[in-house]
């Protein structure tokens, strides 16, 4: 289970642990069926207690960008850690504009 907040229009997911192949697609379930069910103008991936992430994560986010995408909202990555921001910068997800 996912900690979550929702408040004016904003849904913030706090992920926490390792995401890797075998997390990364209970998170994404969980994440997209809040998307369907709240529609929020931005969904908020904060990382700050993420302590490894491989290419699964990248998945999650640009599966998630294009969920929330899809139902007229924004996604911001925020809080992440150092070594997990050296991976979405190598990843080129950073051109996306999402890393706040």
């Amino acid at each position: 289970m996912l900690n979550t907040d929702y408040k004016d229009d904003v849904l913030t997911v706090y992920l926490s642990g390792e995401i890797d192949h075998n997390r990364a697609a209970g998170i994404r379930t969980s994440i997209d069926s809040q998307i369907n069910a709240l529609r929020p103008k931005r969904l908020n991936l904060d990382f700050s207690s993420v302590s490894f992430m491989d290419s699964s994560g990248i998945g999650l986010i640009m599966g998630r960008y294009r969920s929330v995408g899809l139902v007229g909202g924004e996604l911001s990555v925020v809080n992440v850690p150092d070594g997990i921001n050296r991976i979405i910068e190598l990843s080129g997800v950073s051109t996306l504009g999402v890393l706040k």
